[in-house]
C-alpha cells in the first residue's frame, strides 16, 4: 500500500542539517546540548472525556490541569526561534478540551511551527473548526471501531459519541473544501481483537465522508500503563486484512495498514542504543514538565525541568538534560523500552549512520 506521509516509516532523513549537527557534536556535551528537537508532542490538557480500554497513559490519572494560553504561546515562540519545526497536540488528555487550542494553532503558524492534532474529535465545533483547519498541517482522529456499539465499548463512552465524531468529520471536510484549506484529515484505528472485523467498515465510512486516509496500527504495551489487556496480542492472523483494505485505495483516499510495525513486534529492535533521546524530539506535559521521551513520563531521569518556571532554552540546556544525555548513552538498557516506540524507525536510521557499512561510499 502507498504510504504518502511515511507513517509506517520515518522522515528524519529529510532533516540533514539537524542530523549533521548531532553527528558533528560527537561526545562534546556543550555541542550536544545545542541540538534542539525537530518535533515536540504537547499535552494542552491532562483531562480526557474518554477512558479507552487500551490507553497507554492511564497511569497519569487524567488530571484536570491545562496550559495557560499565554504561557504556551510564549514557549511556542521560543521554540520556533530555537529550531523546533513541528508540534503535535495530543498527550495525556483530549487536546480539544482546551478551549483556546484553535488560537494556539494559529499562533504556531505565526511563529513558523507546523502543528497537528491527534484527537477523539468529539469536541470539534463550529467555533474552533475554521482556525484549526486553516492553520494545522494535519488532524488525525482516534476512532477505534466501525460501529457505535463497539466504539462505546472500546472508548468507554456513550454510543452517541460515535455519531458525533462522524458528524464532526463531515463538518471538517465541508470546512476544508469550502475554504480550500490544505490541512490533511485522517483517522486511525488501533487494531484489537474487538474491532478487527470492523476495520473495513470504518475504512468505508472514512472514505465516504471524505477523509484523506485511515491508519490501521498495532497496539504496543506501555511500560507503566495500568492496563495489560492487550500485552500478548498476536497480529499474524490479522495481517490478511491488508489486502482487503487495499481495495479501497484510490487517488483521494488511502488506507495505511502498518504491517511493517506489526511484524517488528516479533523481531525486536534493529539497534542497540537510543539515539533519538534526548535530541530530536520531546514531550511537554500538561503540568509544564519537559521530557525527552513520551514512554518515560513521570520518570525523573527523562525530565529536564518545568516550562512554567523556566524558558524552553533554559530547560533544554539544563544540567538535568546533560545528565540525561549521559544516562541514555551509558546506562539505558533499551531491551526494557517500549516495543515500536515512536522513534523506533528513527533510531534504526541513526544507528546505521553511527555504524556505517564498508561499502557505504559506493552511492
Amino acid at each position: 500500500m502507498s504510504d504518502k506521509y511515511a507513517i509506517d516509516s520515518h522522515k528524519l532523513s529529510y532533516h540533514p542539517d539537524r542530523v549533521a549537527q548531532w553527528l558533528a557534536a560527537g561526545d562534546n556535551i556543550e555541542k550536544l546540548k545545542k541540538v534542539y528537537p525537530i518535533y515536540v508532542e504537547i499535552s494542552p490538557v491532562g483531562a480526557c472525556n474518554h477512558r479507552c480500554t487500551f490507553c497507554a497513559v492511564d497511569y497519569i490519572g487524567y488530571q484536570n490541569i491545562r496550559w495557560e494560553t499565554d504561557i504556551l504561546k510564549e514557549r511556542l515562540s521560543e521554540m520556533g526561534k530555537l529550531g523546533v519545526r513541528s508540534v503535535m497536540f495530543a498527550g495525556e488528555g483530549e487536546p480539544l478540551l482546551h478551549n483556546n487550542l484553535d488560537d494556539i494553532i494559529e499562533h504556531c503558524a505565526n511563529v513558523g511551527i507546523d502543528s497537528s492534532i491527534t484527537t477523539n474529535f468529539t469536541m470539534l465545533n463550529e467555533k474552533n473548526v475554521y482556525k484549526i483547519f486553516k492553520h494545522a498541517s494535519w488532524v488525525k482522529i482516534s476512532i477505534n471501531a466501525g460501529t457505535r456499539e463497539t466504539y462505546s465499548q472500546i472508548h468507554r463512552t456513550k454510543a452517541e459519541d460515535f455519531d458525533k465524531v462522524i458528524e464532526n468529520m463531515r463538518l471538517a471536510v465541508k470546512t476544508k473544501r469550502e475554504n480550500n484549506f490544505k490541512c490533511t484529515l485522517g483517522a486511525q484505528m488501533l487494531l484489537l481483537p474487538e474491532n478487527r472485523d470492523e476495520a473495513v467498515t470504518l475504512a468505508k465510512i472514512a472514505k465516504e465522508v471524505g477523509l484523506d486516509y485511515l491508519v490501521i496500527k498495532p497496539y504496543s504495551q506501555h511500560l507503566f500503563s495500568q492496563t495489560k489487556t492487550y500485552k500478548d496480542i498476536d497480529y499474524k492472523p490479522m495481517l490478511e486484512l491488508e489486502k482487503e483494505l487495499e481495495l479501497l485505495n484510490d487517488g483521494n483516499f488511502n488506507v495505511v495498514f502498518r504491517s511493517n510495525t506489526m511484524k517488528k513486534l516479533e523481531t525486536g529492535h534493529s539497534y542497540e542504543k537510543c539515539y533519538s533521546t534526548p535530541y530530536f524530539w520531546a514531550h511537554m506535559m500538561a503540568n509544564g514538565d519537559l521530557y525527552g521521551c513520551s514512554a518515560y513520563l513521570q520518570q525523573s531521569k527523562f525530565c529536564y525541568g518545568n516550562l512554567l518556571e523556566n524558558s524552553f532554552e533554559e530547560v533544554w540546556e539544563s544540567d538535568k538534560r546533560i545528565k540525561s544525555i549521559t544516562y541514555v548513552k551509558e546506562k539505558l538498557d533499551i531491551s526494557g523500552c517500549r516495543a515500536n516506540c515512536r522513534m523506533d524507525e528513527v533510531n534504526g536510521y541513526l544507528w546505521r549512520l553511527k555504524h556505517p557499512s564498508e561499502h557505504d561510499n559506493f552511492i
